[in-house]
């Protein structure tokens, strides 16, 4: 029997305008190589970091709160963890992880997985070992880190659990998503008895690549454990092309990072009034939005999953029920239409100036039968970048209900189309379909739908053909 214990560290960027010990803009990506750099994050010699960035620390206790961690009250050190990489200018990285290291947050809890701690560091450099070269705009950038307990057992898991983690960050947007985020994963196996020492698969930086890398290294620690092998403590990297885990170092413990305090760097701590503020301004988190909009919507599971995925979809969602639209009519229209023609346009909900009072506006006028459905959509094609009353076009687009209008339409798309209606006589059921699409082509998506197939019945009834 195989047992797998599967821990994450998860990194991402803190989104702050500046570095965390320097005035160093962070927009690293939409600059050149090596431009966003000061004596400070070069580790020139001589040069002192400045106070760490308050706004990277608030940001980091947000985080820690929606993941219902103990924000810390002792006052947090800064250590410097030594290591020697041509990524690292300085020789030592300033975290406030480490030995007798006091986190941000710790002992929280996610959907069911336990967190053992929150804490801030800077960030290396970018190195490409391939060239040689170094880039040192993202030195200095303010991380977190999110430690959990090794309380996965499936890769599965792991991937579903993360994107409500990503989905959860993005409703405090504290995670910088443009910079993705990265991954330590630790595995251990037991298998038939047989317990592996901790491995640590380094910088995978997709869920996809976290899932695989999973998969892949339960599968060679069993192997090798039945084999009577015994799995050391190392650190491995995965190749994303060959889908495999490949050996790097032998993993360090903490006394080979030699921890010191940074002399350089004062003790920074978190109020209990700042703690509280920051907690009352936190969000109602995802998974319980979407248990609330079940409950007391009555809308299915999938609707409110997909309303509850972006925060501005779900305010959109509960501003059209105030203003008297149906919770179901909201919910579907919401998740179906509006999300069809954002995603048409590659477009988030935050990226255009759709207004909840004109989509109202527009599903009243459905409602009301003033306009047909297909003329609502037509009308919400066109909400893209801004939205407009549907109200001032209303003539241009009210639903055609009277019967002499509508015959001469389907008289005309009869006279037009004399093969879909020979074939609707010798019984294609379908042809009628066809022929009812051209008169709504013809009306421009007006004219009432039931009223036009009865219209086409009786008129091909009376047809000779």
């Amino acid at each position: 029997m195989i047992k797998p214990k599967i821990g994450l560290e998860i990194h991402g960027y803190l989104i702050t305008n500046e570095k965390l010990f320097c005035r160093c803009p962070t927009n690293y990506k939409i600059v050149k190589v090596n431009t966003n750099v000061c004596p400070v994050c070069t580790g020139m010699p001589g040069s002192k970091p400045m106070a760490p960035n308050v706004e990277a620390l608030k940001k980091a206790v947000a985080i820690a709160s929606m993941l219902d961690c103990k924000i810390s009250e002792e006052v947090m050190m800064w250590q410097r963890k030594h290591y020697d990489w041509p990524d690292l200018p300085k020789g030592y990285q300033d975290t406030t992880s480490g030995s007798y290291s006091v986190p941000v947050g710790k002992d929280g809890e996610f959907l069911g997985i336990r967190i053992r701690q929150v804490h801030i560091e800077e960030d290396p450099a970018r190195w490409d070992p391939e060239t040689g070269n170094v880039d040192y705009n993202r030195c200095g950038m303010p991380l977190v880190e999110i430690v959990t307990e090794p309380d996965f057992e499936k890769s599965k898991d792991v991937r579903e659990w993360l994107a409500k983690f990503l989905t959860t960050m993005s409703y405090i947007k504290t995670l910088n998503n443009d910079a993705g985020i990265k991954a330590d994963v630790n595995v251990s196996v037991n298998a038939d008895g047989k317990q592996g020492d901790r491995v640590e698969i380094k910088n995978v930086n997709s869920t996809y690549a976290i899932e695989r890398a999973i998969d892949y290294e339960i599968l060679r620690q069993s192997d090798e454990l039945k084999k009577g092998n015994k799995i050391k403590r190392e650190t491995r990297t995965f190749s994303e092309r060959d889908k495999v885990t490949i050996s790097m170092r032998e993993k360090e413990q903490a006394e080979d990072y030699r921890f010191i305090p940074d002399p350089d760097l004062p003790v920074i701590g978190i109020s209990t009034e700042m703690a509280e503020k920051i907690l009352k301004s936190l969000p109602e988190s995802p998974h319980a939005k979407v248990k609330r909009f079940v409950k007391q919507y009555k809308i299915t599971d999938y609707e409110a999953s997909v309303l509850s995925s972006d925060i501005e979809l779900a305010g959109f969602f509960e501003k059209l029920l105030k203003l008297g639209i149906k919770p179901k009519i909201a919910a579907t229209w919401v998740t179906v239409e509006l999300l069809r023609v954002l995603n048409w346009n590659k477009k988030m909900l935050g990226d255009v100036a759709i207004k909840p009072e004109h989509f109202a506006d527009l599903l009243k006028m459905m409602e009301k039968k003033e306009i047909t459905e297909l003329s609502a959509k037509n009308i919400l094609n066109k909400f893209i970048p801004a939205s407009f009353s549907p109200k001032k076009d209303a003539d241009k687009v009210s639903r055609i209900t009277n019967r002499e209008e509508i015959e001469k339409f389907c008289r005309k798309i009869i006279e037009n189309n004399k093969q879909a209606v020979s074939d609707y006589k010798n019984g294609e059921a379908k042809a009628i379909s066809f022929l009812i699409g051209k008169v709504m082509e013809a009306t421009n998506r007006r004219a009432d739908n039931n009223l036009a197939r009865q219209v086409l019945i009786e008129l091909i009834g009376s047809t000779k053909i």
